[in-house]
């Protein structure tokens, strides 16, 4: 049939060149054959895909990982059954990898695809650890749930999950640093926040915490809720699927954000590269086109408590036994990863919960927290844990500089990421392409990223307010007839005709007429004549698709515009919200969480353990402090401060050495004791110091050495190294010697 095929294209074209040119005539013959081919190409991409998809979701467990894996723990085993896994990556050859490192586990959202994003190229979240010579781990998920499994037994389930990596790696020098993707991000701080004690540095990369936030204008997706009038649809389409959430409805979310890459650009790239964009197009739409289930328990929880309920950042969440889901319970590092690209999870949404936590910048410190975030300028949200030059830039820099912001005392700072110059002093200490920094930050600069008025966040809890009213009327009045009608037959029927799989499915070789495809499609790659470049029509076939997708983007740009001025004008309503409980003169709802007595007291004792701890010490003790208050006013540090430290701790014998979680303790006492006290504390320096003069001389050399590591000192920065000097240099003190001795 290929060679009929051939020999009538080839046919054809004789007859076309045998006909009269007039001009333009030949511009035009050619851009007519690429067309063809391209159109006949462009179906076989498709058919491809549709086959890859059906081969993709028949698998046991599917996933689009291009590492090799091993099975650990299988969370179907575990008291609280859940369809999750834990495996660990096999290194690639040539990959060496360092047992004394601290592993990483890549945690991939369960949002309605399926797992393996976080490591689907070899230039990933995944690949950077690796090649960071990290053991690394991932937790991805099977297509269907456990049945009855819940968001909380999932959390407990990837406890678990950490617990075994420790148990795995007894000598890393640190404890795992967990990764969480979108959805994958909030469950990890919820799962932290109940067991605190188990987890490293928390990474979240494009997740949300705070669901209300966002600015006029953009986000569309936070007013979804109220355009659908809370969450009852959610139990409905639970219902009908016979207790199953089909994620493909999800999918159709994402996708409903940009009309103009859905339903023109995304096909319309392929086409227009038929030549050399099919294997991208097609290893990604493998994963974008197998959509996974959840219980409709667990989606109905997750709409309810966190899209609609906004309660995570607030702390209105509970676990089962009573335990407040508090994120200030968690005193590991916290690195947020965001985007101003990103219109799923805007910066507001990824950062807004620090300012649901604390009102001040101080009272992070007082909590003992490390938060770090940092801001991509254009980057979407796929592209945030998808993207081969994000990985190898942001995450290579975060997975190198993982034990710095570990080390890092409390407080807010925002991670600086510069390329390397001339103007880049000791450049030997810098580890990858660029120099990454942790500068200090307050949360007004959180504040001045955008976010709600009071009347805004009145309008979302009126939302809020009225899901719990449609939802209790769904489930007194509608509920049991659904329930009643609802079969496994048909929710199986509804899923497979689901748009989201049929426009896959439809063009695989089980259609019959995509059966000849393959075959046309290899006579036109034999007989390929593609247009030239400054083809004329090909321009005008440009243009036109530039009209088209514009015109797409102007009806979204103008839907977004009429939701929001919809969800403003109901839900903003006095007399709405009066009817839903809210007090018609009430300005304003406080998101903030609530107070601790509990937590409060143990504050004031901490700081009365400072108090105590000022003239406490020895010559460690006193060289840290001295760094510390040296480089203070300039609120900024970077790798090669770092660098500095670990060469020197491995030029130092081993008896001398101190381990990393010490020496963080160490870090963090001295710090919140130049807070509270700068003039006292570097005035008892002296006190700390032992009655050989050797010693303090060799500490000095070791305090010099690692602040020259970032180049010269600030003129503020001198006179504190000065006065530092005159301390270690000059006579000890009565206590010091009373040491010596």
């Amino acid at each position: 049939m290929s060679g009929n095929f051939e020999a009538r294209q080839t046919a054809g074209a004789a007859n076309l060149s045998s006909i009269q040119p007039f001009p333009g005539a030949t511009d035009l013959f050619d851009y007519c054959v690429d067309a063809w081919q391209r159109s006949i190409l462009l179906l076989d991409v498709l058919r491809q895909r549709g086959n890859n998809c059906i081969e993709h979701n028949a698998r046991k467990a599917p996933h689009v990982l291009s590492f090799a894996a091993e099975l650990v723990l299988d969370g179907r085993s575990l008291p609280r059954p859940v369809n999750y896994a834990l495996v660990r990556i096999i290194p690639p050859k040539g990959t060496s990898i360092d047992p004394s490192k601290r592993p990483f586990i890549v945690f991939d959202p369960r949002a309605g695809h399926g797992p393996g994003i976080g490591g689907m190229k070899h230039d990933s979240e995944i690949g950077v650890a690796l090649a960071a010579g990290h053991p690394c781990y991932f937790v991805g998920f099977l297509p269907d749930p456990v049945p009855g499994q819940t968001i909380e037994d999932v959390c407990e389930a990837e406890a678990r999950f950490v617990e075994e990596v420790i148990k795995r790696h007894p000598n890393a020098e640190g404890k795992p640093c967990l990764i969480g993707n979108c959805q994958a991000g909030w469950q990890i701080m919820m799962m932290s926040a109940i067991h605190p004690e188990q987890v490293g540095p928390i990474m979240l990369a494009g997740s949300p915490l705070s669901y209300w936030a966002g600015v006029h204008g953009k986000n569309p997706m936070r007013y979804l809720g109220g355009l659908l009038g809370g969450t009852w649809l959610t139990s409905l389409a639970g219902d009908l699927g016979s207790g199953i959430f089909d994620g493909a409805n999800l999918v159709a979310n994402f996708e409903s954000l940009h009309p103009d890459n859905t339903y023109w650009k995304k096909i319309y790239n392929v086409y227009s590269k038929v030549d050399t964009e099919p294997p991208r197009f097609l290893e990604f739409e493998k994963w974008w086109g197998s959509p996974v289930l959840l219980n409709a328990e667990e989606m109905q929880a997750i709409a309810d408590q966190l899209f609609v309920g906004n309660r995570l950042s607030s702390g209105e969440l509970r676990s089962s036994n009573g335990m407040r889901v508090d994120l200030r319970n968690i005193k590991s590092p916290i690195i947020v990863f965001c985007s101003w690209g990103d219109d799923i999870t805007p910066p507001q949404q990824a950062l807004g919960w620090i300012t649901d936590l604390y009102d001040h910048e101080d009272e992070i410190v007082k909590a003992g927290q490390t938060i770090v975030y940092c801001l991509h300028q254009s980057i979407g949200h796929l592209g945030i844990f998808v993207s081969g030059k994000v990985a190898t830039k942001e995450h290579g820099e975060f997975a190198l500089a993982m034990g710095m912001i570990d080390l890092m005392p409390p407080g807010l700072y925002e991670a600086v990421i510069t390329g390397m110059d001339e103007k880049v002093e000791n450049r030997e200490l810098v580890q990858g392409n660029y120099l990454f920094s942790l500068e200090s930050r307050s949360l007004d600069d959180i504040r001045k990223l955008g976010g709600n008025s009071p009347d805004d966040d009145l309008a979302f809890a009126t939302v809020a307010r009225l899901s719990e009213i449609n939802q209790g009327v769904y489930s007194t009045l509608m509920r049991p007839a659904v329930r009643a009608m609802a079969t496994e037959t048909n929710a199986q029927l509804m899923r497979r005709s689901h748009p989201n799989r049929l426009r896959f499915e439809m063009f695989a070789d089980e259609n019959l007429f995509m059966r000849p495809v393959a075959d046309w499609a290899e006579a036109v790659r034999g007989n390929r004549r593609p247009v030239s470049p400054d083809n004329p029509f090909l321009a005008c076939e440009r243009m036109m698709s530039d009209m088209i997708t514009s015109g797409l983007e102007m009806w979204g740009k103008a839907r977004d515009a009429a939701t929001e001025a919809f969800f403003y004008n109901t839900y903003g309503s006095p007399f709405l919200q009066a009817m839903v409980g809210l007090r018609a003169d009430e300005t304003s709802v406080s998101r903030h969480i609530g107070r601790d007595v509990a937590r409060e007291a143990a504050a004031k004792q901490a700081a009365v353990h400072l108090e105590q701890q000022i003239d406490q010490g020895g010559l460690i003790e006193a060289a840290v402090r001295a760094l510390i208050y040296v480089r203070l006013p300039e609120g900024k540090v970077d790798e090669r401060g770092f660098a500095a430290l670990k060469q020197i701790s491995a030029e130092l014998p081993a008896a001398k050495r101190i381990g990393l979680t010490r020496f963080k303790e160490i870090v963090k006492e001295q710090y919140l004791i130049l807070l509270l006290d700068p003039e006292r504390a570097i005035g008892s320096l002296p006190k700390l110091l032992p009655g050989n003069r050797r010693q303090c001389e060799e500490a000095l050399a070791l305090v010099r050495r690692v602040l020259a590591a970032r180049g010269a000192l600030p003129e503020e920065g001198r006179r504190r190294l000065e006065r530092v000097e005159a301390m270690f240099a000059g006579p000890t003190s009565e206590v010091g010697r009373d040491k010596a001795a």
